[in-house]
């Protein structure tokens, strides 16, 4: 019963809901995920963190040093995260359909989101079954000043 009840009090900590992307070395393929945990772990320099499990679509990316968008989810538009809520088949890739751009660092960047940040791969560990990723921000676009970013409560903190 403890366990139920603890796993039920971590799904209570509130978070932002983001879209992670990055692009492949052609620039043609867009790959992402929908994050529930980041956070920012640095001013000088500037750095977040990130959980990642390895295997999601993006990770090998991220892990290459691929420059990569962290899209902040605001409560103005969430018709696009629909794509991302279970996952998606790599034939039916949902940036094909979505509005997005190539920021100045190469990071992939969605006009739907609140605002988004450019990140560069640092440093990473790997404390249970995610990985954490610590991040540079390179740069940031902000495409709803109005909108507040979106909370996310889950109901148990044992899975999604």
């Amino acid at each position: 019963m403890l366990q139920s009840i603890t796993a039920g009090s971590v799904g209570h900590i509130p978070s932002g809901l983001f879209i992670v992307a990055v692009q492949d070395e052609s620039g043609q393929t867009i790959d992402g995920y929908l994050a529930s945990w980041v956070q920012q772990v640095s001013f000088m320099p500037l750095m977040i963190s990130l959980a990642i499990k390895p295997g999601r679509p993006a990770y090998d990316l991220i892990k290459a040093g691929k420059i990569f968008g962290v899209n902040i989810v605001g409560d103005h538009d969430k018709s696009f995260l629909k794509h991302f809520w279970k996952g998606y088949d790599p034939e039916n890739n949902p940036f094909s359909s979505l509005d997005h751009f190539t920021g100045q660092n190469g990071g992939v960047i969605l006009r739907q989101a609140k605002s988004a940040l450019e990140c560069r791969l640092m440093n990473s560990a790997q404390p249970g079954d995610h990985e954490v990723i610590f991040a540079e921000v390179l740069s940031s676009y902000v495409m709803s000043e109005e909108a507040k970013p979106m909370v996310h409560i889950r109901k148990s903190g044992a899975d999604y």
